[in-house]
């Protein structure tokens, strides 16, 4: 039996890509809901350093601590070149009011973000999808950091129904294709997620057991 390994998120979303990336890995995957792990008020304020690795960081640390497991953390989203790097770290809370609903919240970012870019020609919506990955095998542990990118544009529309976030209005260099628009096999392969969780996994393969 496979020794656990707890993935700190909550997302929905994430769960599910992470599942599928994490596949053939020499753990099992659990997430803080199946460690009984419920969300507290404190959790508001772990996304908070202006860093995608800090982020991600911060989150391993309170998590490992909690669960006294190995964990791994990661932050992620969407810099739009032309708006200094926006939405950035501030992804999942682009646009107010929050929503509790995690479906209406990514609607409110993609009309925020289209929205700002509204008329804007292809030039400036060049942006990137990135991905920071934070792993401790312990919570007082040295973290090791793993990263992955992902280069494209933002549509003038939705395209597709697929993923979630941004998914449907970031159109992919080497798909061709919005990530609304790819199974969940494509988007895997050219993804900041994906690239981030395979640069963990061959990482792993030289670890010591």
């Amino acid at each position: 039996m496979n020794p656990k390994l707890l993935v700190a998120t909550r997302s929905a979303g994430k769960q599910a890509e992470i599942q599928g990336l994490m596949t053939d890995a020499p753990w099992s995957v659990v997430f803080p809901g199946d460690r009984g792990l419920y969300e507290q008020p404190e959790e508001e304020g772990i996304e908070s350093t202006g860093s995608f690795e800090g982020n991600a960081r911060r989150k391993a640390e309170y998590f490992a601590k909690l669960a006294r497991m190995p964990t791994l953390a990661e932050d992620s989203g969407l810099e739009v070149l032309s708006l200094g790097g926006a939405p950035g770290v501030q992804s999942r809370r682009f646009a107010f009011p929050v929503q509790a609903d995690p479906l209406a919240q990514d609607a409110a970012n993609n009309a925020e973000l289209l929205r700002r870019l509204a008329g804007a020609p292809q030039e400036r919506r060049r942006a990137r999808y990135r991905c920071a990955l934070v792993f401790l095998d312990r919570w007082d542990g040295v973290p090791r950091v793993f990263e992955g990118t992902c280069a494209g544009r933002v549509l003038d529309r939705p395209a597709g129904t697929a993923g979630f976030g941004y998914d449907p209005v970031f159109f992919s260099d080497e798909l061709g294709k919005s990530f609304g628009e790819a199974t969940p096999e494509e988007k895997a392969a050219v993804s900041h997620r994906g690239k981030a969780f395979r640069a963990f996994l061959d990482w792993l393969k030289t670890r010591p057991t």
